[in-house]
């Protein structure tokens, strides 16, 4: 009897959810499937490492994790097991056998989901003589950013999933009014792509590297909201190529 673990990128509203939990209860009923739950390698609860407990916890031995993503870039699945390998090394107990599905565009019935959707109903966009008025906007107090490099190299490292931590752990915490406050965002390639993972600081400007959720809590509660910058897992833009630190 198989596990399934539903891997999306990411959720923050109720609609999205419900779509998920839709698709783990189909997954459930298929035979040969013992239990079947959903995460996020991104923002949105639970997350994949949660998740991935939950089943251990459970008593699972074998896990079958499905990205639920299109299109799917290579170095996502290298992250995913570079997470999944880093977070086996630290267990302390027992860990089940787990496998990585073929992602949807990978598979042949792909053909028959699109057919059926350009035969399907579809809902109309309606005309509109105008365009809608926007809307104001506060703007964010704030006085902290981190920035999630998300370069292939640190992609390959696991920077979805360290992002994902960062973003649940802001709403947890209440980082945007803890504190400075803290408004936090994905970027770009930073620059030193030996060092991946990378999260930068602002407005100090302080560049962490080999970030691990372990090492992104040290952040959050010394850096963010202790004003602390934590000196051994910071790199300072000094002359010359820097490697990681053991």
């Amino acid at each position: 009897m198989k596990n399934i673990l539903l891997l999306a990128r990411s959720a923050t509203t109720g609609g999205a959810l419900k779509e998920m939990e839709r698709l783990r209860d189909d997954a459930a009923a298929h035979p040969g499937v013992s239990r079947a739950v959903f995460a996020f390698a991104e923002e949105g609860t639970p997350s994949l490492r949660a998740a991935l407990d939950g089943l251990i916890a459970a008593g699972a031995t074998n896990v079958l994790i499905m990205p639920m993503l299109v299109p799917l870039e290579p170095s996502f699945i290298n992250g995913l097991r570079k997470a999944l390998q880093r977070w086996q090394a630290a267990a302390a107990g027992p860990w089940p056998e787990i496998a990585i599905a073929a992602p949807p565009a990978a598979r042949p019935e792909m053909k028959d989901v699109l057919a059926a959707m350009i035969g399907a109903e579809a809902s109309p966009v309606d005309r509109v003589e105008t365009a809608p008025a926007a809307e104001g906007s506060v703007v964010p107090p704030q006085q902290r950013r981190v920035l999630v490099c998300q370069g292939a190299p640190c992609i390959r490292a696991g920077a979805d999933f360290i992002w994902g931590h960062l973003r649940n752990e802001q709403k947890r915490l209440n980082l945007r009014t803890t504190g400075a406050g803290t408004m936090s965002a994905k970027t770009s390639c930073l620059g030193p792509c030996s060092l991946a993972p990378v999260v930068q600081v602002w407005p100090e400007g302080t560049l962490y590297g080999g970030v691990d959720e372990t090492g992104l809590d040290r952040i959050i509660i010394g850096h963010l909201i202790g004003d602390q910058i934590i000196d051994d897992l910071a790199y300072l833009p000094l002359p010359g190529k820097q490697r990681l630190r053991d």
